[in-house]
């Protein structure tokens, strides 16, 4: 169980079905150093694995920061080569929180700017304090975002939006945010992660294997083309005719009783 693991720089805590991962480094605003990037791999995969977990969320420790970026103290002194393997840890972190058969939330109590957007781009779904900072002022840097963001942001704002907000290095407030699709809903920070467990909750009550597969068809289908991507959400429709979960789900339904669903 990953709440038994000790990190240094992360929190991870556990409320019914949802498990919280916390970035805790608040005296840099949790910033995205090389050791933090390696306990949140452990994280995801710990998750990932617990059974009793329906549910990730992703925030950061204080009311500042979810998480400011990487660390440039790590930054600066990059060569190519060493850019290359940067960002190529930084892509496959993110991978691997996108490939997680849980939904993941980003919970953005604060600034989430460069790696630290690019972390919530890769959740299922976004939620922001009032006060939360959105950006990608990699630009203003002299560098450009190298975890993601110029693939994930376009596909989720579409790509005038994303492009004003990459090549401006423009960091938006959070009701911004939601005005152009970049976050799902604002929450007043006190009801942030309330809020965020709650949404656990509901997906918890569901057929696990049918929310597995849901996700996989909206996230591998996205970029495929319409009529590939129908074929792709028939073949996981028809696998999961053949779960005993479809079974109780639809006889629970019947019965007008609630379904007690084992993931099997």
């Amino acid at each position: 169980m990953v709440t038994d693991v000790k990190f240094k720089n992360l929190l991870v805590e556990r409320h019914g079905a949802a498990a919280t991962i916390v970035i805790n480094r608040p005296e840099v605003l949790n910033a995205l150093n090389h050791e933090t990037m390696e306990e949140l791999m452990v994280a995801f995969d710990g998750e990932d694995r617990d059974p009793a977990v329906r549910g990730v969320i992703v925030t950061g420790s204080g009311e500042k920061s979810f998480v400011s970026g990487a660390d440039i103290n790590e930054l600066k002194n990059l060569s190519p080569i060493q850019g290359l393997d940067k960002t190529r840890h930084g892509q496959a972190l993110l991978r691997r929180l996108e490939a997680m058969r849980k939904p993941t939330i980003a919970a953005v109590n604060g600034f989430a700017l460069g790696g630290g957007l690019e972390l919530a781009l890769a959740c299922d779904i976004r939620l922001a304090a009032p006060k939360a900072r959105l950006g990608l002022p990699e630009v203003k840097l002299g560098v450009l975002p190298g975890f993601g963001g110029t693939q994930r942001l376009p596909r989720l704002i579409g790509r005038g939006a994303a492009l004003e907000l990459i090549c401006t290095g423009d960091i938006i407030d959070a009701a911004e945010a939601l005005r152009i699709g970049l976050v799902n809903k604002v929450v007043d920070m006190e009801q942030l992660l309330p809020t965020a467990r709650a949404m656990v909750d509901r997906i918890a009550a569901n057929g696990p294997l049918a929310v597995a597969a849901a996700r996989r068809a909206v996230l591998d289908g996205v970029n495929l083309d319409l009529e590939r991507g129908m074929e792709l959400e028939a073949l996981h429709f028809a696998t999961i005719c053949g779960t005993q979960d479809k079974l109780e789900g639809t006889s629970a339904f019947l019965e007008k009783r609630k379904a007690q669903f084992k993931g099997d």
